[in-house]
């Protein structure tokens, strides 16, 4: 008798603090999981407004990860007559740069920047030629006008951030995807 009481008290007590976690639990680990990173434009030239609408576009698009503008930044920004490009230390860490060469083509400059921040939200260039493919860059040529990324490539910055500050592996064995032009 005395055991059935004592069982049925544990099974309550367990019931009832599971039951608080499952309430408590989503809405916390949503908050802590979000990874603030800070970008820098000062050095961004006449590409700054083309570089805030990048983060703005991953901001709308994902959820474990915010770009903000300040310092001290996680990104360095540049503009120079070169190629559009970045190179990642880490990821959330590195250089991009808005190439006016690409410009001077006609390639979307704000697809430009959020494609750029793609590679420091980890993800490699895939050249599928597709407009719909943000991370395809010019290979889809000047008249691509999209800047939002895909749902395979959110998918995979979401699970890059799940962790907060865990870090992820480059897929190419040399780790070159992460310093691609693009």
């Amino acid at each position: 008798m005395l055991q059935n009481k004592i069982r049925r008290l544990v099974v309550g007590v367990v019931t009832a603090a599971a039951s608080l976690l499952v309430v408590i639990s989503p809405a916390a680990a949503e908050t802590s999981a979000v990874r603030v990173i800070k970008y820098d434009t000062s050095q961004a030239q006449e590409f700054k407004a083309a570089w805030d609408e990048g983060a703005r576009v991953w901001n709308a698009s994902v959820r474990n990860v915010r770009l903000e503008p300040g310092t001290p930044a996680q990104i360095r920004i540049l503009a120079d007559n070169g190629w559009p490009r970045a190179q990642v230390s880490g990821l959330g860490r590195g250089t991009v740069w808005m190439g006016r060469t690409a410009v001077n083509d006609g390639h979307h400059i704000p697809r430009i920047t959020a494609h750029e921040l793609g590679h420091i939200l980890g993800l490699p260039d895939r050249r599928t030629g597709l407009c719909v493919d943000l991370m395809s860059g010019a290979s889809a040529g000047t008249s691509c006008k999209n800047t939002n990324p895909n749902a395979a490539e959110k998918a995979q910055v979401e699970r890059n951030f799940a962790g907060g500050f865990q870090a992820v592996t480059p897929s190419s064995p040399d780790g070159s995807d992460w310093a691609l032009a693009g």
